[in-house]
């Protein structure tokens, strides 16, 4: 009788076994990229549809207050007011480049500085969103081909295009990989990747050039009909004349771009959404900030010690201090537009909110986990209450 209770045993244990292989096989063979449509856990645990495309948009170096009911903004406080907005979102810190590599990564890995020849070896949303197989293409304004790895364009000079501003090429795994490199395109190529569904990226990263952007200091015309805004130069003081071109400049910008998401196939299928964002606030010449309005932060923007020493663009000590402190990126605007299902216009948030939390949105939206400060509950909050399906 023993005998015959081992052999029946065996018998079940080796059914068992060739179900979950042929199981273990079947699930091997779904292909890498089989879906776009993810499911995700909202934050009360129940079974919710991801968004199918999630766009951002990043300006420069103004701060709320500049930019929300400006009459040199109209498009972008018009968007403001019929959408929704987060009043309380901050940059990380300060400058540029920090804020760029913070949102796609989690942390600005103790960089404060614009430096182009700056390289980061650490996971990012590229790896994320791979790995989980959905795609991504990042478009920049008069960047000259896809996958450049030059800092400027035209000329160090003529910085139409800066690389401090397109994250993507400044981390190693996605700079040496050509066929990441291949996403990373001029702008001009996103209308035709928005023509059909099949090719519009889950995500969509946006860069306008530096006189689109509000950054300015293009002193000469680039191009001849002036579609690129050139020239344009840096503003002194909040709407004086460089500052409010740049406004006006920048608000054509964000209204073709949005226009041209709007009307794309994938915009009026399945739930998306378009976050339009500065990195910072507005450059003043405050010396204890390092020139910067505000150096107001949240959720785990850095902390840095009393004397540190600024940094100018090659790295090198500029000469400024810091008292010591949270060196956060000041109070930006923060524009949440959706297709379905999102909030009300008109909502205003008044939750604490900075690129750490556009990261950790993506990352929950799509079941990525999470990076760096993304994943800080106690600091860092997803901005899912846009996004209720």
């Amino acid at each position: 009788m023993r005998h015959r209770r081992l052999v029946v045993l065996a018998l079940i244990v080796g059914a068992l076994t060739l179900l979950v292989v042929q199981g273990g096989a079947a699930a091997h063979k779904q292909p890498a990229h089989a879906t776009k449509q993810h499911v995700k856990k909202d934050d009360n645990g129940s079974d919710g549809h991801a968004l199918k495309h999630i766009f951002v948009i990043m300006l420069e170096n103004h701060s709320q207050s500049s930019v929300i009911d400006d009459v040199n903004a109209p498009y972008i406080t018009q968007l403001a007011h019929s959408n929704a907005m987060a009043a309380d979102y901050f940059g990380v810190t300060h400058p540029s480049e920090p804020n760029y590599v913070a949102a796609i990564s989690g942390s600005n890995w103790f960089v404060q500085n614009d430096n182009p020849a700056n390289r980061f070896d650490h996971t990012n949303l590229v790896d994320q969103l791979e790995a989980n197989g959905l795609t991504w293409g990042a478009y920049m304004e008069s960047m000259p081909s896809a996958g450049y790895l030059g800092d400027f364009y035209p000329s160090s000079s003529i910085q139409l295009y800066a690389s401090k501003h397109n994250p993507f090429v400044l981390f190693n795994d996605i700079r040496s990989n050509p066929a990441r490199l291949a996403n990373d395109k001029p702008y001009t190529a996103l209308a035709t990747d928005l023509r059909k569904e099949s090719t519009t990226p889950n995500f969509v990263w946006i860069t306008p050039n530096q006189c689109h952007d509000m950054h300015g200091g293009v002193f000469v015309q680039v191009a001849s009909d002036g579609s690129d805004g050139t020239p344009c130069g840096y503003g002194s003081t909040k709407d004086d004349a460089n500052d409010a071109a740049l406004k006006q400049k920048a608000d054509v910008f964000v209204k073709g771009a949005v226009t041209m998401i709007e009307g794309s196939p994938a915009w009026k299928g399945g739930e998306s959404a378009i976050f339009i964002l500065t990195d910072e606030n507005d450059f003043t010449g405050n010396s204890a900030t390092d020139g910067w309005e505000s150096a107001a932060g949240c959720c785990d923007s850095p902390i840095l010690p009393a004397g540190y020493q600024f940094q100018n663009s090659a790295g090198l000590p500029d000469g400024n201090v810091w008292a010591g402190g949270q060196y956060g990126g000041g109070l930006i605007p923060a524009i949440i537009v959706t297709n379905k299902g999102g909030k009300p216009a008109g909502y205003v948030s008044q939750t604490p909110y900075n690129h750490y939390s556009l990261l950790a949105t993506i990352e929950q939206e799509w079941g990525l986990g999470f990076l760096g400060n993304a994943s800080d509950r106690a600091q860092v909050t997803p901005m899912t209450e846009f996004l209720k399906h």
